[in-house]
């Protein structure tokens, strides 16, 4: 099982890496879940995950108080409108862009309620 949450782990760190350049996927989501994997297969793995110069301090703030940074919801913000704008400029029917907008709007309320970390 231990190999199992470590590759698990490693999946989500390849996901959030990806996410980084990729608008339409979360990176700390993924970081919170390879923190949790690592939690339960190498404290090696785990201990690099949080001491990490940029993923370290965004699940630190989860962990402790469930805080999101000023930045990360800003670039959170920019990202969910980029892609929101790439779906209206690509005229995604109706129904689908009141769907999208039902969605991204409850992420951005859940991020924008968080505490500041």
């Amino acid at each position: 099982m231990q190999y199992l949450w470590a590759a698990m782990g490693l999946i989500c760190v390849g996901l959030a890496v990806v996410g980084i350049v990729l608008p339409l996927l979360p990176t700390v989501p993924f970081l919170l879940l390879a923190a949790f994997f690592f939690a339960r297969s190498s404290s090696r793995l785990h201990n690099w995950l949080i001491g990490h110069r940029t993923f370290g301090p965004m699940i630190l703030d989860w962990q402790r108080s469930g805080a999101i940074r000023p930045a990360a919801k800003k670039a959170a913000t920019l990202s969910v409108a980029a892609v929101f704008g790439f779906s209206v400029f690509l005229a995604f029917p109706s129904h689908v862009l009141i769907i999208q907008a039902l969605v991204l709007s409850g992420v951005m309320i859940f991020i924008w309620t968080r505490p500041n970390g």
